[in-house]
């Protein structure tokens, strides 16, 4: 499938691909402002930003971009997410933030049991129904390739290949391994995003209550007003310069400290903490939280998390231009595994949270650390508010120190499932 994609492209230079994503998003923001019916009741039924991240994926499934060719979510992730998690971190209230309390935290745990337990399920499920599909020998085993879906929705890259490096799936299965990961992460993503448009109606069916996260967007917003001035140009670039200067922090420390911890410390890498990209994400959020005890927290005034939030919609648009649904038509048995295991985590998710009653926005962001890693935790817990981005990155985080262990212990089950 990739192979057919890259040689059928249509738009190959990634300027014109930026330029195509930049024109996507201007016409979604235009029309959802827009004061015309027919866009107001579309817009009421589907939110901005789920459009930001489904229209990429329209195009790169028709073969008109090619996502996996092009360097552009390499740059947004590398450059632009470091730096828009310090934007947004800048106006936080880490006082704020605690007091959310340990739902959050109940509910990252509980997806977490939901990927390790989802993956056995499935595979029983389908060697029920369909025994070829998970069977396999040696390293076409089909468990083997699984293991590596398991370190991604559980931790994120490093943890994925710590997997494909213990267990040795053939090349051709860790492929559509890595297209399932994608896939079926990104749908339940969408259902996430659509759903923080709506949280106050989940909400009620999970009888929760959200002022806790309702009182950090007050303070928040409070505090934007009584600093809110028009930015000058000197303000502007400012605010762009504080966000570069923490992307460049982010990646000397990652540069200097992942390679150290590698080389001395081994065992580490199976927490993923010898990750560059782990570091990098942790030390800009880190300087986004040093500032905002600092004067900078008033660069809040001059749209700080204005341009954060424009960095973390060109993300979504590259992460979108990632997916490629056509590829479930390659293998449809493997995709199933795939759906049937997100079920599982979804289902101890929502059971988790009608049981203790928490809000949307823990049950969104829990799952995401633990799915989607650091790189969209942020972007769905900023769909609830931008001021609530650093909860994602901080979840994220224990997702990497989670995501091997976790993911061999599913390993294990998933190979006593397919014998």
């Amino acid at each position: 499938m990739e192979e057919h994609l890259s040689n059928e492209a249509l738009i190959t230079n990634d300027a014109i691909v930026l330029g195509l994503l930049m024109a996507i998003l201007m016409i979604i923001f235009k029309t959802s402002n827009s004061k015309r019916p027919v866009f107001a009741k579309f817009y009421k039924y589907v939110p901005a930003l789920l459009l930001c991240y489904f229209v990429p994926s329209i195009f790169n499934s028709m073969g008109v971009i090619n996502g996996e060719e092009s360097k552009l979510y390499f740059v947004a992730s590398r450059y632009l997410l470091p730096a828009s998690l310090a934007l947004l971190t800048i106006s936080v209230d880490l006082s704020e933030i605690r007091k959310l309390g340990f739902k959050a935290i109940i509910m990252f745990f509980a997806g977490t049991v939901g990927i390790i337990l989802g993956g056995p399920i499935a595979i029983l499920i389908v060697s029920a129904i369909a025994p070829d599909v998970v069977g396999g020998i040696g390293p076409d085993a089909v468990w083997r390739g699984m293991t590596t879906i398991a370190g991604s929705w559980i931790g994120g890259g490093a943890n994925q290949a710590a997997m494909y490096e213990m267990f040795k799936p053939s090349n051709d299965l860790y492929s559509t391994s890595i297209a399932v990961d994608v896939i079926v992460a990104n749908i339940w993503m969408a259902f996430l995003l659509y759903g923080a448009a709506r949280s106050a109606r989940v909400d009620k069916f999970f009888n929760a209550d959200a002022s806790a996260i309702e009182h950090v967007k007050e303070r928040v917003e409070a505090y934007r007003s009584k600093i809110a001035k028009i930015p000058s140009l000197s303000d502007t670039i400012t605010v762009l310069a504080v966000g570069f200067i923490a992307m460049a922090i982010g990646h000397i420390v990652a540069g200097l400290l992942a390679p150290f911890l590698e080389e001395n410390y081994p065992i580490l890498i199976n927490y993923s903490l010898t990750s560059p990209f782990f570091w990098l994400v942790i030390t800009a959020t880190l300087v986004g939280l040093f500032l905002s005890f600092t004067k900078a927290k008033e660069l809040e005034g001059v749209g700080a998390s204005r341009v954060g939030s424009v960095m973390i919609y060109i993300l979504v648009a590259t992460i979108g231009m990632k997916m490629n649904v056509l590829a479930i038509l390659d293998n449809p048995g493997y995709f199933l595994v795939g759906g049937l295991w997100m079920v599982v985590h979804v289902t101890i998710l929502i059971t988790v949270a009608k049981l203790i009653k928490a809000p949307f926005f823990f049950v969104a962001v829990g799952s995401q650390a633990n799915v989607g890693g650091a790189a969209s935790a942020p972007v769905v817990a900023a769909a609830f508010h931008p001021s609530l981005a650093p909860v994602g990155v901080l979840l994220a985080v224990l997702g990497y120190t989670l995501g091997t262990v976790g993911a061999y212990f599913c390993a294990i089950l998933m190979q006593i499932a397919a014998h």
